[in-house]
């Protein structure tokens, strides 16, 4: 393999996490292959993908029952095959030019709309490479489904079992893992991690998280989480969402419970989740598969419909988490657990059961092989 083409959206995304994973266990365990990572809605669409996050932000904020009806929708995905027809056409030119210059060995796509470009692209110029779509979620959708699209990496089983009634062929499909970054095959280094962030090694520690964002009721929680009378403290991670950093950081000292608070960690999340007994988040795909490899019990707040909910939806049927009705909720649920440790070695095992730390280095070694197979 020595040229290999990523594509994802949305920089800040677990799409593009899922992409820089795979990038670096290609430079770890294949040095000199060449790789280029790209942004294949911004690539086509700069000024578009501004608009599209925009209004997919307000969407969800103010109508997710909309999403809710919109994601995975037959009767969309009927309606829109024109459109998304269309649209492919209209970027084949520029997909074109830049697959002649850089001339990959396979390209692999971590997010449905740049893998339907490419496998689009693939039929109308006749391309032979390797084409490889890399679920981030724990069930597949419609979109993802091309006959251009030589193999699939899934999460589980079971979404290689519903990708299969799709009708794409069992040999094609991978049970790998979401790629994570290889850090989080990594040592635990918790006591090392609660000293330097001036937490106790022996209160258990709360990971608070809301994407890349910063979504979801945070300050509820944290007021929430500041009325249990079992011991705990706290990790909040804020993403972009710097209006919730600085309020955090403002009433810090007000709050019972111990608490370090973070913006957006571009690096050393691995290390955070080393240092937490449970984590509390949004269940968007590379979160969860973060939290498995690091084993910790996940309480599910205000998953987005669609994708966060169908992964919720696999998260309970493992025992790997419980959902919470909003911040209280979420609350109770912390106090059952702190005061439950059988419960909560249960769930922590249920995790390690399903998490992948290797995930990443697998599909760099899968991407090699299915490369050779061009040659």
């Amino acid at each position: 393999m020595e040229r290999l083409l990523l594509m994802f959206i949305s920089n800040n995304s677990g799409h593009h996490r899922a992409t820089l994973a795979i990038e670096r266990a290609v430079e770890a365990s294949f040095p000199r292959t060449v790789v280029r990572n790209i942004n294949g809605f911004n690539y086509t669409h700069p000024f578009m993908e501004k608009v599209i996050n925009s209004l997919y932000n307000k969407v969800i904020k103010i109508k997710p029952e909309v999403w809710e009806y919109l994601y995975d929708n037959p009767k969309i995905v009927r309606r829109t095959r024109k459109l998304r027809n269309l649209i492919h056409k209209f970027n084949s030119k520029k997909l074109k030019k830049l697959i002649n210059a850089f001339g990959p060995d396979i390209v692999a796509c971590t997010q449905a709309f740049p893998c339907g470009m490419i496998a689009d692209l693939k039929k109308t110029y006749g391309l032979q490479f390797p084409l490889v779509g890399v679920l981030t979620d724990y069930a597949p959708h419609s979109y993802w489904i091309y006959d251009t699209i030589d193999a699939y990496v899934v999460p589980s089983a079971d979404t290689k079992q519903k990708l299969v009634s799709c009708g794409i062929r069992p040999e094609k499909v991978y049970v790998l893992g979401i790629p994570v970054d290889p850090v989080f095959s990594l040592p635990s280094e918790r006591e090392k991690v609660l000293a330097e962030l001036h937490l106790s090694p022996d209160v258990p520690t709360v990971l608070i998280m809301g994407g890349g964002q910063g979504l979801g009721p945070i300050e509820e929680l944290v007021f929430a989480v500041n009325t249990l009378e079992a011991p705990a403290q706290l990790i909040v991670v804020c993403g972009t969402n710097q209006r919730l950093k600085r309020w955090l950081d403002s009433r810090r000292r007000l709050f019972r419970k111990k608490m370090a608070v973070f913006g957006y960690v571009r690096e050393g999340i691995h290390r955070l989740m080393d240092a937490a007994d449970m984590i509390v988040s949004k269940p968007g795909g590379l979160t969860t598969a973060e939290a498995l490899t690091k084993h910790l019990p996940i309480i599910i707040v205000n998953p987005i419909p669609g994708q966060e909910a169908k992964n919720t939806e696999f998260l309970l049927r493992e025992g790997v988490a419980v959902k919470a009705d909003g911040p209280l909720g979420a609350a109770a649920h912390i106090e059952v657990l702190l005061r439950d440790p059988a419960q909560l070695k249960r769930m922590k095992a249920a995790a390690a059961r399903h998490g992948r730390p290797y995930a990443a280095r697998d599909t760099a070694r899968l991407l090699e092989e299915l490369s050779k197979l061009r040659k």
